[in-house]
């Protein structure tokens, strides 16, 4: 459940219909701008270094030189030609990077300078240009209750930036989440191993068993959106909540003690349980929050899982571990716009 705000009115998607080219133009403009001087200053190569590609392909034979490995040998090439020669390979980078963002309206939430999927809008930007500066395919998925919006993926700038573009302006229609849904989709959409970029609070019911199925075919990563008002109940006294997904409504007394012991106590139990769920299917998990960003936590990401052999990694605004996600907390809200609180789930 989340209180109703007096002085902040959470926004909709604008409706491709409803804007005009040139405004459409001009949002995705800036986005791209935002988003290239990322890529460029900071991404480029972490991100190269992280995704290795597909496999190895043949380029070319050489003459042997001392050191070189032995089982590189043409040993065809060498009898024709009466001296040895190595094959030698290049890394075949091409990859298909998926970039699937839930819509649904605790997603669309926050109190800090931005809400939550409008970071995940904009990481889903740099991750589209980093894939397409290394000549990868990148594609999109929107998702509430339903498949919102589905790009296959594809290569090239002029498809980055309608990714971009859609991201800005399609509308969703639900308000709910459904991880079931958008899976099925997902896995029509992608008939070989793709990374897969997974936005979302994950703050639904029905979560294990489509993740399960997914990971079980695609290399996974989860990238957990939270707010700050989300992980501590504001002591506002008495206030009244609403579901952003169900609009269902209830009043709570905030500054009551077992009330937010109870509270607490929920966060602490849903973190719980998202790691062990992260963890037992093997999936990375990116946290991003309104309070810092994305770009600390998915730097660490990206030089954390380059660097580890083995095991999943789990990276926040703090470095590796996300740590972040139990640390210091933001700065107070301005008393005049309080904060809405954690969804609550019954």
């Amino acid at each position: 459940m989340a209180p109703e705000r007096e002085t902040h009115e959470l926004p909709r998607a604008v409706a491709p219909a409803s804007i005009a080219p040139a405004d459409v133009l001009r949002q995705v403009r800036r986005v791209e701008v935002r988003t290239r001087r990322l890529v460029d200053s900071r991404f480029a190569g972490e991100y190269r270094s992280l995704f290795k590609g597909q496999g190895m392909e043949f380029a070319e034979v050489r003459e042997y030189q001392p050191g070189d490995e032995v089982r590189a040998i043409d040993w065809n090439v060498s009898a024709r030609m009466g001296r040895p020669f190595v094959k030698q390979y290049i890394e075949e980078r091409e990859l298909t990077i998926m970039l699937v963002l839930d819509l649904s309206g605790s997603s669309r939430f926050g109190t800090r300078s931005r809400f939550k999927h409008e970071f995940a809008v904009e990481l889903a930007g740099v991750l589209a240009l980093a894939a397409t500066r290394n000549n990868d395919r990148v594609g999109l998925m929107l998702f509430t209750d339903r498949v919102e919006h589905a790009l296959p993926a594809r290569k090239g700038r002029k498809h980055a930036l309608r990714l971009i573009r859609d991201l800005l302006t399609v509308e969703p229609r639900g308000r709910g989440t459904s991880f079931g849904a958008a899976v099925d989709r997902l896995m029509r959409l992608l008939p070989h191993r793709s990374v897969v970029f997974l936005a979302s609070d994950f703050l639904a019911d029905d979560v294990e068993r489509p993740l399960a199925r997914l990971a079980q075919r695609h290399d996974v990563i989860a990238v957990t959106l939270e707010d700050p008002a989300e992980r501590e109940l504001p002591d506002i006294g008495a206030a009244r909540l609403e579901d952003p997904e169900t609009g269902e409504i209830v009043e709570i007394d905030t500054s009551h003690p077992q009330v937010r012991r109870a509270f607490a106590a929920r966060v602490a139990a849903d973190d719980a349980a998202r790691r062990k769920l992260f963890g037992r299917l093997g999936l990375d998990e990116i946290v991003v929050h309104t309070a810092y960003g994305y770009v600390d936590a998915l730097l660490a990401f990206f030089r954390a899982r380059a660097r580890r052999p083995h095991g999943a990694v789990r990276s926040g605004p703090r470095g590796l571990l996300g740590d972040a996600a139990d640390g210091t907390p933001a700065p107070a809200p301005s008393p005049a716009s309080p904060p809405a609180a954690r969804a609550v789930r019954r």
